[in-house]
């Protein structure tokens, strides 16, 4: 299922909107333990827990960028900053585990929206696999196969809304 993109009075907001079989602590685990989150998204790693706190995205070259924690109320929420934008994932235990809210908040649709889209739709399926116990066997072909569904998504979004993106 591809994500929701909406119009906001601020720029864009894009909703990823799963369920998981696992509890929102499983999950909550998954998003802010060092050893489980670079299992995902290696790239990042939680500096300090705490609103105010920050999450380091590791670069290539060996520098990294300061995300911010905006908001924490473990296990339920936690938001930073991505770049100019922000991120926040919302937990809702459920009867059968936990359903899991992605929002992104985007001031601007650009080129590189549907490469990030691509890459939270894939990095969502790694941690359903995770946390059932298995491996995404290509996250690169995972990955160019949503990448080509997003770039239709964004461009027939942008042409409803009458191509105001940057």
């Amino acid at each position: 299922m591809l994500a929701i993109l909406e119009k906001s009075p601020d720029g864009y907001v894009v909703r990823f909107d799963r369920s998981f079989g696992h509890s929102a602590e499983a999950l909550w685990s998954m998003l802010t333990e060092n050893d489980k989150l670079s299992r995902w998204f290696s790239e990042l790693e939680v500096g300090e827990l705490r609103e105010g706190g920050f999450i380091r995205f590791n670069m290539p070259d060996g520098s990294f960028e300061k995300l911010d924690i905006l908001d924490l109320h473990p296990p339920s929420i936690l938001e930073y900053t991505w770049g100019e934008d922000r991120v926040r994932f919302e937990l809702y235990p459920e009867p059968e585990g936990c359903r899991l809210v992605l929002i992104e908040k985007l001031q601007a649709i650009t080129a590189h929206t549907p490469k990030d889209l691509a890459g939270w739709h894939v990095c969502l399926e790694v941690v359903r696999l995770l946390l059932d116990g298995e491996e995404m066997p290509s996250r690169k072909e995972e990955w160019e196969l949503w990448y080509e569904k997003y770039t239709r998504h964004v461009d027939a979004f942008l042409a409803e809304e009458g191509g105001q993106g940057n």
